[in-house]
């Protein structure tokens, strides 16, 4: 079986190398790369291109945008930079205080906001930061738009500059987080009393919000890693490090672990084992159990091409539809609002529901992974059976032209045959890298030895071009 990205999706990839914004906001070493002076600009210049049509020069209404951030130092001071930004085009700035980005995304939406900022690098370590923008409603930034706004950066100081009462003024945000937790009780009516769940909160953003969430939803709640300094977030904990988490269930004799990234838009889980869940896996669960509701739009689940073939087979064993995009959460709501699907994601564990919200959520995720276990009774380990993960190698392979890999006939003529070697029972799939000489060789096979001597022969193949 064979997976492959669109040339649409390629070229997007490509054009994007050369754009302000990546895939997912700016991001860059803070105060080197992602300096005040670009925070400035980015603010104003979102401010100008999100506001145009509400802009009153006299200073009579002012647009307003939401701004919040992760825990990182760096956060404080770009805070700063895009307040004085946005307040110089003439907008109000809601300062919502250290909150997930899901969380901003949506309350940019409750607070009938023109647009919302979120400083933070996710995953990244403590020195980077970065800025993601979202516009009405809350929605991601499409590429024309942050073309857009990157224009505007720059023109530099052509931008327009409000003095007197058009000024724009800054507030705090009182009310930010219970708005955000009773949106997300909302969506998950079923109590958890009886589940007993660990939740690394990578010393980010979820640190306040995540024990909240679980224990408002009836969960006994063990946090860990949920005392940021600015300095420790993501540092040897969260979703990139599930060592410590696995511990902590075993030890405690929990239900289950959740463990969030730095700015908790996406959660990977921990079975009272200790065996990891990926995003593959919940998505598995969430699917059965959104199929069984009536509530999973045409029977369909959007993935990305990364997703295991076992979860291909899964969704087709359960009669239900399996839709991939290429790699990139963007590429993921785009799918969801153009078919009108109800649940999308990717293996990292950013899950979308579009229905309760615009971006992936690691907190509602996580909600409705173990309203599923409270309303089955069934452990996380029996609900993650339904999927069978397939071995899977990666194969990294430096080349001088990633753009000739994909028409060379010794590479055409290997991955057939590798295809030809899996039949049903495996996948291959080649990605060039957006933003090195690397092209990304994946097999995935029935036993690991076939998948890593497959892989490597292809690599082989591949470095030859």
């Amino acid at each position: 079986m064979r997976s492959c990205e669109t040339a649409a999706a390629k070229k997007g990839v490509e054009a994007r190398m050369s754009r302000l914004f990546g895939t997912d906001g700016v991001r860059g070493l803070a105060n080197a790369e992602l300096t005040v002076e670009l925070a400035v600009a980015l603010a104003g210049a979102a401010a100008e291109v999100l506001t145009r049509a509400s802009h009153d020069p006299r200073g009579r209404r002012h647009p307003v945008a939401v701004v919040g951030r992760d825990p990182r130092a760096s956060g404080e001071m770009l805070e700063a930079a895009i307040c004085a930004g946005l307040t110089a085009a003439g907008v109000n700035a809601l300062r919502v205080g250290v909150l997930p980005t899901p969380a901003v995304a949506y309350l940019t939406s409750a607070y009938d906001a023109a647009l919302g900022v979120m400083i933070s690098a996710s995953h990244n370590p403590m020195p980077d930061n970065g800025i993601k923008i979202f516009g009405p409603g809350g929605q991601k930034l499409d590429d024309a738009t942050e073309d857009q706004i990157a224009a505007v950066v720059r023109a530099g100081s052509s931008l327009p500059r409000p003095t007197g009462s058009a000024v724009g003024r800054i507030t705090d945000a009182t009310d930010a987080l219970p708005r955000y937790l009773n949106h997300l009780n909302s969506a998950v009516p079923q109590s958890l009393a009886g589940l007993t769940v660990v939740v690394d909160c990578a010393h980010g953003a979820a640190s306040e919000a995540a024990p909240a969430a679980y224990r408002a939803a009836g969960a006994s709640v063990l946090p860990i890693h949920n005392s940021p300094d600015g300095l420790n977030i993501n540092e040897g904990c969260g979703s990139t490090h599930l060592s410590v988490l696995q511990e902590a269930v075993t030890a405690h004799g929990a239900d289950l672990g959740i463990a969030h990234d730095g700015d908790a838009d996406r959660c990977l889980a921990v079975d009272s084992r200790g065996n990891a869940i990926d995003g593959d896996a919940i998505m598995a669960i969430l699917a059965l159990a959104m199929r069984d509701a009536g509530e999973l739009a045409h029977k369909t689940l959007v993935a990305t091409v990364m997703s295991n073939l076992g979860l291909h087979l899964a969704m087709k064993d359960a009669g239900i539809g399996l839709r991939t995009t290429a790699v990139g959460d963007r590429y993921v709501l785009e799918e969801l609002r153009a078919g009108g699907f109800s649940l999308g994601g990717e293996q990292s564990g950013h899950i979308v529901l579009p229905q309760f919200g615009t971006t992936g959520d690691g907190l509602l995720t996580a909600l409705k992974l173990m309203a599923r276990m409270a309303e089955t009774g069934k452990s996380l380990h029996d609900l993650a059976a339904v999927m069978t993960v397939l071995p899977q190698v990666l194969v990294n392979v430096s080349v001088s032209d990633k753009t000739a890999v994909a028409g060379d006939t010794a590479v055409l003529a290997a991955i057939a045959e590798a295809e030809r070697q899996l039949g049903e029972t495996g996948r291959v799939l080649l990605r060039a890298s957006g933003t090195e000489q690397l092209v990304r060789v994946m097999v995935e096979a029935a036993s690991a030895e076939q998948a890593q001597q497959l892989a490597e022969g292809l690599a082989r193949t591949v470095s030859a071009v």
